[in-house]
């Protein structure tokens, strides 16, 4: 059985792909088939030593973004696109596996495209509130449209209601469980305070440094801080912090990292009571499978839409509040920290309303339409 994996310019739609590989390789065992073949087509991949470790054959592909925005750089990509076309068709034509999984983006169109021609079926997942336009194109020839928000349904054709189903977010197994014991000795915190954890993404979050660097004496005289202020930033950032943190007695209560690898996110994991974060969903359903409170700084909507649609239908879930970042202030920063950490009913009602939003087993359900889609088209 050969399964071709599609998308992934960014985390959010590359670590489904990854989840729900592990989820099939569970389900072949369960059911004593033979281990199905992973094949991943598209741009150099997100994280490239995750294909490794999961056995995934990447094959390398070409796409062109499709910017929002005035850009010469849309003109140079569309030949991009057009080139990705062709080496798609050819490379799937060669493969010509049971069914392709995408999980949406530029990079998955080429692939979803060569798909289409070639009568292979296709099963797509969307993980925003709103579904980005290579999903909702790809929804008419797709045998089944999976999505992660409740909200995000309404955004294709009535149609297509009979095919969709609301399976929630694949979550890689290593970190889906947070670490309950050992956190505090493995990132050299205190025990006697309660953990806030700043989540900026992969790229970390400018504006969201320098609110949590300049609130930063008032956050450490309470809590501990843990810092995910992105690869690219993380040397500034400790310097400042460093010297914003000087003449403090609690500076020992501050961790800053570029980006927390699997071990480190799952102690930390284990020991927050509330997360600051952007608002990616893949990043939003993490959270919520964690249990764990959250105030979402979503990206501004002139940069992108997607983010404040997270936000606000987590929002509105009960289990997080939204900061727009307009109003990120150091003040209003700290007073919202605070506000939930000094309401303990508010943070078990947070804490159950993340738990009905996280479904858990996305990815199996995921896995189960796709064997059944593959086994399908074997048999034809």
């Amino acid at each position: 059985m050969k399964i071709v994996l599609a998308g992934g310019g960014s985390g959010g739609h590359f670590y489904p792909l990854i989840a729900v590989a592990q989820a099939l390789e569970d389900l072949a065992r369960e059911r004593t088939l033979i281990e199905p073949e992973f094949f991943y087509i598209g741009p150099p991949a997100f994280d490239n030593p995750s294909l490794i470790e999961h056995d995934i054959h990447y094959v390398p592909g070409t796409a062109g973004r499709v910017r929002r925005y005035a850009s010469m750089l849309n003109f140079f990509d569309y030949f991009k696109t057009a080139w990705g076309l062709i080496s798609a068709t050819f490379q799937l034509f060669r493969l010509f596996p049971d069914v392709v999984f995408s999980t949406g983006g530029f990079a998955a169109f080429p692939t979803l495209f060569a798909a289409r021609i070639l009568g292979i079926p296709v099963v797509i997942y969307d993980a925003d509130a709103v579904p980005g336009r290579v999903s909702l194109w790809s929804a008419r020839f797709a045998r089944w449209i999976a999505l992660a928000h409740p909200d995000a349904a309404t955004h294709f054709p009535k149609k297509y209601l009979d095919k969709i189903a609301r399976t929630g977010h694949p979550i890689r197994r290593e970190i889906e469980n947070p670490a309950k014991e050992g956190g505090h000795e493995f990132l050299k915190l205190d025990k006697n305070v309660p953990t806030v954890f700043i989540m900026g993404g992969s790229q970390g979050a400018v504006a969201m440094n320098e609110a949590v660097l300049s609130a930063l004496p008032a956050l450490v005289e309470r809590y501990n801080v843990v810092h995910q202020a992105g690869t690219a930033n993380h040397d500034e950032v400790e310097g400042v912090a460093h010297v914003v943190l000087r003449d403090s007695p609690y500076k020992e209560r501050y961790r800053s990292f570029g980006l927390l690898n699997t071990l480190a996110l799952r102690m930390t994991a284990g020991i927050a009571s509330v997360v600051v974060s952007r608002a990616g969903s893949g990043t939003i359903f993490e959270i919520a499978s964690w249990k764990i409170p959250a105030i979402l700084v979503p990206i501004p909507t002139e940069i992108s839409h997607d983010q404040t649609e997270n936000a606000f239908s987590y929002a509105r879930a009960g289990a997080a509040t939204v900061l727009e970042q307009k109003n990120l202030s150091p003040h209003l920063l700290v007073a919202e920290i605070g506000r939930i950490m000094d309401d303990e009913t508010l943070r078990n009602q947070m804490r159950e309303a993340a738990t009905t939003f996280a479904r858990p087993a996305a990815g199996k359900k995921i896995a189960e339409i796709l064997l059944e889609t593959a086994l399908e088209h074997e048999k034809v």
